[in-house]
């Protein structure tokens, strides 16, 4: 599955998400070493086994403060390891695809307490190594970020309920894209205008849908990119083959097979949709994603054929975002003390969106005439939540536990 509106870089979930998510202080995982940088030295005592046969053999110095492990894998499977509370189960470090031989570096702040080491081999049942105490009491911010994990059974119920929430608005984005072809059938070009961004921003508040749309949700949201003709190639479909005609003064006879071929697409997509079953590991990571295709497409005009819709998009995208954090909610209040604040920066963002639509009278500024500074605190918001949302991803990730 992809989302259809173009080339994403590809993601590797414990160097770019896991890090991203250390890196703003709120997320699960403290861990460094899941990337490609060279291990720090470990301090004496602190390389651990990380293979199924001996897992979490080797700690010898335990202490309050922050430990570097050097995690070998002795095995001749690939392995994975997390650092836990066992009385809890929640996890404060985590490395992935520990290759035989090979060495990862973690890093975990830790106060007074009980941790143990679990590992995972290839095929193979978890293993809980030995728990080690670290004595003493904990201080206030002793011990670094940690929750429970999520696993695929946790997040069926918010996955189906985002599900029937998608269904329900199918049927408005078939009535508007239907309302869309009607006025330029008739020949109404404003009208045309104002129904077509009414029904790409019904879609865009869809956003984490994209990914299990497939072939449906390409034929409704195609750009031109790989295509050798660009606008002019006869497989230019959707929403942004009809934007660029109703903006580049395209006759309403000759744009007429586009606004049709879109509102079946609409249809099929629909239909489509009813057999569809979004897989639950998704979720987390699209309410991240949303935003961080948002600045790399609508706020760079890479999908602007036009209409200068780049701000109205971005504000759908801002409720698709909530749209997915709502599902997510119950497990975010315990795990994510970063929530709130996320809550009022995207509120915050929403509300300087709306100041462009009623700045000018129910339309929308384009980004091209924004002035510096606006573009730049508008670019900087949407990345700090891209920042933010990435500790959403890596804590609703699913995880294998004991």
């Amino acid at each position: 599955m992809r989302r259809s509106r173009g080339v994403r870089p590809p993601r590797r979930r414990a160097a770019a998400v896991t890090a991203t998510a250390a890196a703003v202080g709120g997320a699960l995982l403290a861990l460094a070493g899941c990337g490609a940088a060279a291990p720090r030295t470990p301090a004496a005592g602190d390389s651990v086994d990380a293979s199924p046969h001996r897992c979490g053999h080797g700690w010898r110095h335990p202490r309050p403060g922050t430990h570097t492990f050097a995690l070998h894998n002795t095995s001749g499977t690939v392995t994975e390891i997390q650092l836990t509370d066992p009385r809890t189960g929640a996890v404060l470090g985590e490395a992935e695809g520990i290759a035989p031989g090979a060495v990862r570096t973690m890093r975990a702040r830790l106060g007074a307490g009980r941790y143990a080491f679990v590992c995972f081999g290839e095929d193979a049942d978890p293993v809980t190594g030995p728990a080690v105490r670290i004595p003493g009491r904990t201080a206030a911010g002793g011990t670094g970020p940690a929750a429970v994990p999520l696993t695929a059974h946790d997040l069926i119920p918010p996955t189906l309920d985002y599900q029937q929430w998608v269904t329900t608005r199918m049927t408005r984005l078939a009535s508007a894209t239907d309302a869309l072809r009607a006025a330029v059938r008739a020949g109404d070009i404003p009208a045309a205008r104002t129904r077509w961004l009414t029904a790409h921003l019904a879609y865009a508040r869809l956003g984490a849908a994209y990914d299990a749309f497939g072939d449906a949700g390409e034929a409704v949201d195609r750009t031109t990119a790989g295509l050798p003709r660009g606008p002019r190639d006869s497989g230019f479909t959707g929403f942004h083959r009809v934007e660029y005609g109703l903006w580049h003064h395209e006759r309403p006879t000759t744009l007429l097979p586009a606004a049709d071929r879109l509102a079946r697409d609409v249809r099929a997509l629909r239909t489509a949709w009813a057999g569809t079953r979004m897989d639950p590991a998704d979720l987390g990571r699209r309410a991240h994603e949303i935003l961080e295709d948002t600045l790399r497409a609508e706020l760079t005009g890479r999908t602007d054929y036009g209409s200068g819709s780049g701000l109205a998009t971005t504000r759908a995208h801002v409720d698709a975002t909530r749209a997915v954090l709502d599902r997510l909610r119950p497990f975010l209040r315990t795990r994510y003390p970063g929530l709130p604040a996320l809550d009022r920066r995207l509120g915050r963002l929403a509300r300087t969106l709306d100041a462009h639509a009623r700045a000018h009278h129910g339309g929308w500024t384009p980004p091209a005439r924004l002035g510096r500074t606006e573009r730049a605190r508008i670019d900087a918001a949407v990345g700090d939540l891209t920042e933010r949302l990435a500790s959403v991803a890596a804590l609703c990730d699913v995880r294998r536990t004991p």
